[in-house]
């Protein structure tokens, strides 16, 4: 009887913080459940408005997991407040030890944040061929922090987000027709009209050059050692550097042949000799 008697006030003690904190803890339970709940249904909206909208696969995959992750933060922070614990030294330890985070990652961060504007707003895609921050290739992958090229000569090029998307840079692939330019320079001992007659008879014939706008030859320069002859013509993009290479072979071969001399740089030399 007497264990009994001493029980009571120990028995007292946990109905009376079962009373107290029963309610809270339930209510604290609730919440965290329907709160999990309602995240998972916002990260699924936003996974199909990402894919309406055509995001690309990393930033959607990104994205999610930043807002499923802020979201059950805040959250928990809730659920422990609701409970009865005092967050405001817990919250200020922690904007403290993020502050001093962001100050040491704030290059990487900027990375972060550029990755994130060039796949939101897309000015490149995977595939097209640009130049930027000193560089030119072939994007092959835009992550979060850097951008991967591959340069003709197959190398690897990683470039920071942040430059990139700050800085300028040319895209070779957004138009899908592009300007093609050639200078044949001749002597001036040869015929103007005979040249410009050669270079029109082989972009005539060439199929994959376009004829509107129509192939353009004309005189841009009188050089110390030639005759320059500007060529434009407009083609696509896929067959721009397979016409370089080859109109400027046909031409060569062409002058050669009608007797049209590509001159190289020379020099008449006068010797005074003194008295």
């Amino acid at each position: 009887m007497e264990d009994l008697m001493n029980a009571l006030p120990e028995t007292d003690v946990l109905l009376e913080l079962a009373i107290t904190y029963g309610g809270k803890l339930l209510l604290a339970l609730l919440t965290l459940i329907v709160g999990l709940w309602l995240i998972g249904k916002l990260t699924k909206s936003l996974n199909k408005l990402f894919k309406a909208r055509d995001f690309e696969q990393t930033l959607q995959t990104f994205l999610s997991s930043l807002v499923g992750l802020t979201l059950k933060a805040l959250l928990l922070i809730s659920v422990i407040s609701m409970v009865g614990v005092q967050m405001t030294s817990f919250i200020a330890i922690l904007g403290a030890a993020g502050l001093a985070v962001g100050m040491a990652l704030s290059g990487t961060m900027q990375n972060f944040a550029g990755g994130v504007m060039l796949l939101i707003f897309k000015p490149i895609k995977v595939g097209d061929y640009i130049e930027a921050q000193g560089h030119a290739g072939t994007v092959k992958e835009i992550q979060i922090f850097n951008t991967i090229l591959n340069t003709p000569d197959k190398k690897t090029i990683i470039i920071p987000n942040g430059g990139l998307s700050t800085g300028s840079m040319i895209n070779y692939s957004t138009e899908p027709v592009r300007r093609l330019d050639w200078t044949f320079r001749i002597s001036y001992n040869d015929s103007i009209d005979k040249a410009r007659e050669i270079i029109m008879e082989i972009l005539n014939a060439e199929e994959r050059i376009h004829q509107d706008p129509a192939p353009f030859v004309g005189l841009v320069n009188l050089g110390d050692n030639s005759v320059d002859l500007v060529t434009r013509v407009w083609v696509d993009a896929a067959n721009y550097w397979p016409l370089f290479f080859e109109i400027n072979e046909k031409v060569k071969k062409a002058f050669d042949a009608k007797g049209i001399s590509i001159p190289f740089p020379q020099r008449d030399v006068h010797i005074h000799q003194a008295k």
